[in-house]
């Protein structure tokens, strides 16, 4: 007779993916009323964002730096365009290339951005260290996640 001990029963709780994934649920139901006010969603955020980080970038560059694959950020991309923040332009080195440039529309957007993340940390009740020290397990973390998918 086996006396082997039965696997415990999986818990939700019990699962880093889950409390990852809730928490991202939590940052878009606080982000959602904040960035109303900008008139953008969370994925057009990050990729102005990553714009006022550094303008005049590839659509590629930009891809990579979001983690976003071409399909996923050409149709988000247009709808900037459209609401007069980016302009799409072909480099004249290489017509293949579309380069991204922000309108002074989406220039002067910045400033009223800037408020976001004070009111995220804020709502969040976590001090600056708690947050830079969570950042950069997760950054390991994902680091990890990538080595093991590129093994894989």
């Amino acid at each position: 007779m086996d006396r082997t001990p039965p696997d415990p029963p999986l818990k939700l709780d019990d699962f880093l993916c889950f409390a990852v994934y809730s928490a991202g649920h939590a940052f878009n139901r606080l982000y959602r009323p904040l960035l109303d006010r900008l008139g953008l969603t969370y994925p057009q955020y990050l990729a102005m964002v990553a714009l006022w980080e550094a303008d005049d970038r590839t659509v590629g560059e930009l891809g990579e730096r979001l983690g976003l694959e071409s399909n996923t950020l050409t149709p988000l991309l247009k709808r900037l365009q459209a609401m007069g923040l980016v302009d799409r332009v072909r480099d004249g080195r290489d017509e293949r290339v579309v380069r991204l440039r922000l309108t002074d529309k989406g220039r002067a957007l910045e400033g009223p951005a800037c408020a976001v993340p004070a009111e995220l940390l804020a709502a969040s009740g976590l001090d600056l260290s708690a947050v830079k020290r969570i950042r950069g397990e997760l950054a390991a973390l994902n680091a990890a996640l990538s080595r093991a998918e590129a093994g894989s």
